[in-house]
């Protein structure tokens, strides 16, 4: 590639907007979004993510489409389909999520594609990065993309697949800092695919030999992570029943060379909690039943509620009246330190603490109060003084690990005889850990 790229990215969510960000760097970019609100907000070099700094989306933005200007690099971001008429290589990175079935649900990728279609030329390159099982790309999209735009595929436009190595919250494997995964529909496109990702990615990059070997690498990434945590969290539940502290079992069989680190706990997310599905649904699709994969998504979506019934027996055995009594849930988002709430199971703890008549109150300094509310009716709290100004709890429990939650005395929120629940196993105060 050279600097004639001009680079599209379609959807400027947690993958497009560091991955737009970053080619901006180098290359002439149009960020493209069906959000005018999102669209609006980074131009103005905000991001409510908290993926992009506002100091390195100003350092990349531009105020005019460089695709119309002598601009040799820098980021436009837009709404209207007609300001990336002028790319040549197109990199989708829209959701792909699974229906309430768990089945895959490619209609963000399939209008996606056809977004693309309306737009793509003789000679033009697109590239996904979003999570699928192998063959989507090839079987799924480029049908759409021939369909849409009346061009042949490998002989007018070519594809190729990058999966997204995205980690939210994470400020030191960013990016450009994670080795990424090219592959492309000719060997000659894989070599350009591979060598556009080169000139941005710092880590390096791994060309595959075709856009199926890609797809599959990546959905196995988390299917297991998916399994080795469902295996943790089973151990979990065995040595809760022997008396046994998880955490003390985990670190001492973690002095042996190659003991794999995983921790019990609640799996959610974008990724962990969705990929596997992925996976599970193409391998029924060709005759097999994949029998591992999904009994650890079983055990994996069950946590949480057998983590509220373990919480609710603690409460029982501290002599704390369960109906009516008032808990301080800590954490709301899928994982520690970010503000991703996508796919979050302490939803699950919650609505099974609501069962026994408990009034749950869940503060969270990450998460965007008002998309909590959107996404799953949970008020949530943002703001500490509020907690306080509610009083005193029977209980608290701890879900999410928020670097934050160790600043705090959690005694001071506590009526007297009050229990401490820790999840995560990261408070030295915890009466009881998972």
């Amino acid at each position: 590639m050279d600097k004639q790229t001009h680079i599209v990215i379609i959807g400027l969510g947690y993958v497009g907007l560091p991955l737009a960000r970053l080619f901006a760097t180098q290359y002439k970019v149009v960020g493209f979004d069906i959000n005018d609100a999102r669209v609006a907000e980074v131009n103005n070099a905000q991001d409510h993510t908290l993926e992009v700094s506002k100091e390195l989306l100003e350092y990349v933005l531009i105020k005019k489409n460089p695709f119309k200007t002598d601009t040799v690099k820098g980021l436009y971001c837009s709404s209207n389909l007609d300001d990336t008429k002028k790319g040549n290589v197109y990199i989708v990175t829209v959701p792909t999520p699974v229906d309430k079935h768990n089945r895959p649900d490619l209609t963000p990728l399939q209008k996606a594609s056809e977004t693309v279609g309306k737009v793509l030329k003789k000679g033009d390159i697109v590239i996904y990065e979003s999570t699928v099982y192998p063959g989507v790309t090839e079987e799924e999209c480029v049908p759409l993309l021939e369909k849409v735009s009346g061009l042949i595929f490998n002989k007018d436009f070519f594809a190729g697949y990058s999966p997204e190595r995205i980690n939210p919250g994470d400020k030191e494997r960013t990016i450009e800092n994670i080795l990424k995964i090219t592959s492309g529909s000719t060997p000659e496109i894989g070599e350009k695919v591979n060598k556009l990702y080169q000139s941005v990615i710092k880590a390096g990059t791994h060309l595959a030999p075709t856009i199926k070997v890609a797809e599959a690498a990546k959905v196995i990434e988390n299917s297991q992570r998916d399994i080795n945590i469902a295996f943790v969290n089973e151990l979990a539940k065995i040595f809760n029943l022997l008396n046994i502290n998880t955490n003390d079992v985990l670190k001492a069989a973690g002095t042996k060379w190659n003991f794999l680190p995983f921790r019990p706990g609640l799996v959610g997310g974008h990724c962990i909690g969705v990929d596997p599905f992925y996976l599970a649904q193409k391998a029924q699709d060709v005759g097999y039943y994949s029998e591992l994969i999904l009994t650890a998504r079983r055990l994996n979506d069950s946590m949480g509620r057998y983590i509220a019934s373990e919480f609710i027996k603690t409460m029982i055995k501290k002599q704390i009246q369960v109906i009516g009594a008032r808990v301080l849930n800590l954490g709301i988002t899928f994982k520690e330190n970010c503000p991703d709430v996508r796919n979050t199971k302490v939803v699950d703890v919650i609505n099974a603490m609501e069962e026994y008549d408990v009034t749950v109150i869940t503060f969270d300094p990450w998460a965007d109060p008002q998309e909590v509310k959107k996404e799953y009716g949970i008020i949530s709290y943002k703001d500490l003084e509020n907690i306080r100004r509610l009083g005193k709890y029977d209980a608290i429990i701890l879900t999410v690990a928020h670097q934050k939650f160790l600043e705090l005395d959690l005694i001071e929120f506590l009526n007297e005889g009050g229990v401490i629940y820790d999840v995560k196993g990261i408070l030295k105060a915890a009466d009881n850990r998972l």
